[in-house]
């Protein structure tokens, strides 16, 4: 049987130092391996042993980095392991093969959005408008695609994010906040499309998935089974569905456990 398995990457099987949720006592902490480096500082990081998994998945599963990540963001991660065929990045605006963005999927990409949903500009524009200069950090803009603030968390007020998400909801746009940042996606551009295509160019007969943000539900809900940890935006919410295992851990320690389960169901089949 051949297996596929499409994880996100962010706090799903990789962790910044804030994100670790490293609790117990500092003589029992796992040991860490950076993973990606960022202005030549260490930014994300998986523990040893979870690095031993992944490396160990790749002969048991085809294995899909899926992220909204772009794909400059994408290419600075350094996973163990042989390099991955496939990645889907930009939550699915980007289909890599190699390394190299296919442009047929972009393009089909693309002709959707413009059919189905309110243009960038409108919501850029709205996002402009309403963020508060005195919360919002930076204002992005990821490939063309999508919008994304960077923000004071403690200092953002939690109605305004329910109200962008009221507004851009009318317009078929989602709203997601992961950390410090506040995104705004088109509803049509989702990982679990990118996925799907995947899987049908390998021939998966099973997929496997995991993820923690409202931007993975759609993953989670199409594949085969699915994983979330016991922190981010779908626990916070409580969200799961049948085929979607919820997990106890947090932090990096969840990641390890996400590729245990991977590995254990890929062996399976």
């Amino acid at each position: 049987m051949s297996v596929l398995v499409a994880s996100d990457l962010d706090r799903t099987l990789i962790y910044s130092a804030a994100a670790l949720g490293l609790t117990m006592p500092d003589v029992r902490a796992p040991r860490l391996l950076c993973v990606e480096v960022y202005e030549s500082k260490p930014l994300s990081y998986m523990t040893e042993t979870a690095a031993e998994l992944l490396t160990g998945l790749g002969d048991a599963a085809v294995f899909v980095p899926t992220t909204t990540r772009t794909r400059k963001q994408y290419q600075r991660i350094n996973l163990p392991g042989p390099r991955p065929t496939y990645a889907i990045c930009a939550n699915g605006g980007h289909l890599l093969v190699d390394g190299v963005s296919d442009p047929a999927w972009h393009a089909r990409v693309t002709a959707r959005l413009a059919d189905e949903c309110a243009p960038l500009d409108e919501v850029q524009e709205h996002l402009l408008r309403v963020a508060d200069p005195v919360w919002v950090r930076k204002h992005r803009i990821a490939e063309d695609l999508f919008a994304y603030l960077v923000v004071e968390r403690r200092l953002l007020p939690e109605d305004w994010v329910k109200e962008l998400a009221v507004w851009a909801g009318n317009r078929g746009w989602t709203v997601s906040l992961q950390g410090r940042k506040v995104y705004a996606v088109p509803v049509p551009l989702t990982k679990s499309a990118a996925v799907r295509e995947v899987a049908r160019r390998t021939g998966a007969d099973l997929t496997l998935a995991a993820g923690d943000s409202l931007l993975d539900a759609d993953l989670l809900l199409a594949a085969d089974r699915g994983w979330r940890p016991g922190h981010g935006e779908l626990a916070d919410a409580g969200w799961t569905a049948p085929t979607v295992s919820a997990l106890p851990e947090r932090g990096v320690l969840a990641g390890e456990r996400i590729l245990r389960e991977f590995l254990r169901a890929a062996r399976r089949g």
